[in-house]
């Protein structure tokens, strides 16, 4: 049997105001290159489950493994991280710099790259993406559609080994899902 990429062993979450909204002794696995849909109703724990897989919440039992090794230090976070991104649900709390270009060159900076590389590489990403005419607009002016590709562009600059996509089709329309589908 091959290691997982991501998995939860016996995972339980709760919100310390909504003890209701809780993952409960969840296992889970994601294989490299493996493609996996999440479905369930509103509130049922779909983007909890993503941000437990990228240590944005704290189990309160139950382990979160990466490569099949424990996720138990910042360092182990950390590699993590670098290797899987994640798109929000409401890319408003991704999107925080003032152009788009300034936010897909904020990963690479934050991974050491000097201003010019971290810029060269958003730049490319966004050409490769066919947006690089966005690339000086104000991220706040975006439609919705756009912010959530931008919020992809963000991701996809790292060149991450996986990618959790919250409500991936949020403010897309029927050719931004073609165009989403493509990109992926």
């Amino acid at each position: 049997m091959n290691t997982p990429f991501l998995a939860l062993r016996s995972a339980t979450f709760a919100y310390p105001n909504h003890p209701d909204w809780k993952l409960a002794g969840v296992d889970f696995e994601l294989a490299e290159g493996e493609r996996v849909g999440i479905i369930g109703d509103n509130g049922s724990g779909k983007t909890t489950l993503l941000h437990t897989l990228v240590g944005l919440r704290p189990l309160a039992s139950g382990q979160l493994h990466h490569w099949g090794k424990a996720v138990e230090t910042k360092a182990a976070l950390r590699a993590l991280r670098r290797e899987v991104g994640i798109v929000f649900q409401h890319v408003e709390d991704q999107l925080f710099s003032p152009t788009v270009l300034d936010d897909v060159a904020f990963g690479p900076l934050n991974l050491g790259m000097t201003p010019e590389e971290a810029k060269a590489c958003a730049e490319d990403i966004l050409d490769r993406l066919e947006m690089r005419h966005l690339a000086h607009r104000l991220t706040h002016t975006l439609s919705g559609g756009e912010r959530r590709l931008v919020a992809l562009a963000t991701i996809l600059v790292m060149r991450p080994k996986g990618i959790l996509l919250d409500e991936p089709t949020n403010d897309l329309d029927a050719r931004g899902r073609r165009r989403l589908a493509a990109i992926l």
